[in-house]
C-alpha cells in the first residue's frame, strides 16, 4: 500500500514510517500540520493514511480525516487522546491509541491491508479501536 503519515511528532513519524516500510508498504509522504497534509493528499495517490488528532496547528487531525474520507482514502487515527474522536469517527476505519507496541501496530497494519484488499472473515486486532456500528 501507498501510505501517508500525518503526525506532528517527528520521532513518532519516523518510527511509524520505519514500521510501515518494514511491513512491505511505501510511505508517500509525511505531514505535520493540516495544510501540509491536505496538500500532500491532493498531490499523492495514497491507498491509506495514519492520522494523529493533534497536529502542529492544533487538533486539526479530525479535519484532515474528513478530507481523506471525502477523497475515499481509508485511514485510522493514531492518537494519545482518542476521546477527541467524534462519534462518527470522521469516516475513519478505526483508531490506534498511543503509545502502541510495534507488534500491535504490525497486527493492525496487516488487518487494515487485508480489509482494504477486500478479504472476508477478518478478526480485528485488540489494539485497533473500531467505530460503533448501529443497526436500524
Amino acid at each position: 500500500m501507498r501510505i501517508i503519515i500525518v503526525e506532528d511528532e517527528a520521532l513518532l513519524a519516523l518510527e511509524l514510517e520505519s514500521e510501515v516500510e518494514a511491513a512491505g508498504h511505501s510511505v508517500v509522504g509525511v505531514a505535520a500540520d493540516s495544510a501540509s497534509a491536505i496538500a500532500l493528499i491532493e498531490k499523492e495517490s495514497a491507498d491509506f493514511a495514519f492520522v494523529d488528532i493533534h497536529l502542529l496547528d492544533g487538533p486539526t487531525g479530525v479535519d484532515v480525516g474528513r478530507f481523506l474520507a471525502s477523497k475515499n482514502v481509508p485511514y485510522v487515527f493514531v492518537s494519545g487522546n482518542i476521546k477527541r474522536i467524534p462519534p462518527d469517527f470522521a469516516g475513519a476505519v478505526g483508531a490506534i491509541e498511543k503509545p502502541y507496541t510495534v507488534n500491535g501496530l504490525q497486527n493492525a497494519l496487516g488487518y487494515l491491508d487485508a480489509l482494504i484488499s477486500g478479504k472476508d472473515g477478518l478478526v480485528v486486532p485488540p489494539n485497533l479501536i473500531m467505530p460503533l456500528t448501529t443497526t436500524s
